[in-house]
């Protein structure tokens, strides 16, 4: 294994920028700590009322946030280099609104708590990228059918998802806009241990196919050529990526574009072939915990943190629209 010294480079300083991130957001919000409180909490001193500020409220949310970042780059980096194209994102194919139509009928019709929603989330992401991931199969996965497939499989279920906010009393409309735009407010522990959990299972399968997506990149044909057994390995990549996303999306709903964006600028820093895994995972917790910050306390009024990620994604989602027209005319 070749070690290059510009991806160490990148890598040590995704970490430092997201511990400076993570820092700052433990110390900011309602009430706002200098951050050598924050220091002097986790070494052990400060006050009873500083203490539970930082760890029993603020630190849950940081985590979970980093941690959601995190799981969706890694789901983009999966799809994005299993099906070769830039645009094949859990958002963009329908993967994050399966979960918010179940997660939002489950909170019109039953009004299930803090465990029924993230539950139902989870069940529909995962059974709208096996619809998806049927529909598109032809004698083998066809990648640009799946995307096709998910792009339209994603517009059907938009529309189902503003049906059940018109068809809502306008209680529920609320609290399922707050989900909708995926917010941190109210993260806990059990969030987060949970996540947690299926993140490490989910990476474990992604790790174990890593090496396929490097062959990938020389196409299906190459690949068997070399050995490779092709379909078992792309499902479960994209099994491992499927999970991951619906397992963000249900922990804090859907936070849009990281998952598009994170490889991406991950790729361009690294400069690697193919959607570097570690890096899409640093850049997604670096987007979520910036995100964070400026949504809970640069704007006059608190929002979740996909609003800021959705504003940012929007515009990296035409940057690539029109890089790769633009190749594709040269």
């Amino acid at each position: 294994m070749v070690v290059r010294p510009r991806a160490v480079l990148i890598g040590a300083g995704l970490v430092v920028l997201a511990l400076i991130l993570a820092c700052i957001d433990l110390a900011t919000g309602e009430f706002t700590l200098p951050l050598r409180t924050i220091v002097d909490v986790f070494g052990g001193d400060g006050t009873k009322p500083q203490r539970f500020i930082v760890l029993d409220v603020r630190l849950p949310r940081v985590l979970l946030g980093a941690l959601v970042g995190a799981a969706l780059g890694i789901a983009g980096a999966l799809t994005q280099s299993t099906l070769r194209n830039p645009l094949a994102a859990p958002d963009i194919l329908g993967i994050t609104s399966g979960a918010s139509v179940t997660a939002i009928a489950v909170i019109v019709f039953a009004g299930a708590g803090t465990v029924g929603v993230p539950a139902a989330a989870l069940v529909g992401g995962v059974v709208t990228a096996a619809t998806i991931y049927a529909l598109s199969w032809r004698t083998g996965l066809d990648g640009f059918r799946l995307v096709l497939i998910g792009i339209g499989v994603n517009a059907m279920l938009v529309a189902a998802v503003n049906w059940l906010l018109i068809y809502a009393k306008i209680e529920d409309v609320a609290r399922a806009q707050v989900w909708l735009n995926g917010s941190l407010n109210g993260a806990d522990w059990t969030q987060f241990w949970t996540l947690a959990t299926g993140f490490v299972i989910a990476v474990g399968l992604a790790a174990w196919s890593a090496p396929t997506l490097w062959v990938l990149r020389f196409g299906d044909d190459k690949a068997r050529s070399l050995g490779v057994r092709l379909q078992l390995r792309q499902g479960v990549i994209l099994f491992a990526a499927v999970a991951l996303a619906s397992l963000a999306t249900a922990a804090t709903g859907p936070v849009g574009f990281v998952a598009l964006t994170a490889p991406q600028i991950a790729r361009r820093l690294l400069r690697t072939p193919v959607e570097p895994i570690v890096g899409s995972a640093l850049v997604g917790a670096v987007l979520v915990l910036a995100g964070d910050i400026v949504t809970k306390s640069l704007l006059p009024v608190p929002l979740p943190v996909g609003i800021a990620t959705s504003a940012l994604g929007g515009i990296f989602l035409l940057y690539l629209l029109v890089s790769t027209n633009r190749k594709a005319t040269v």
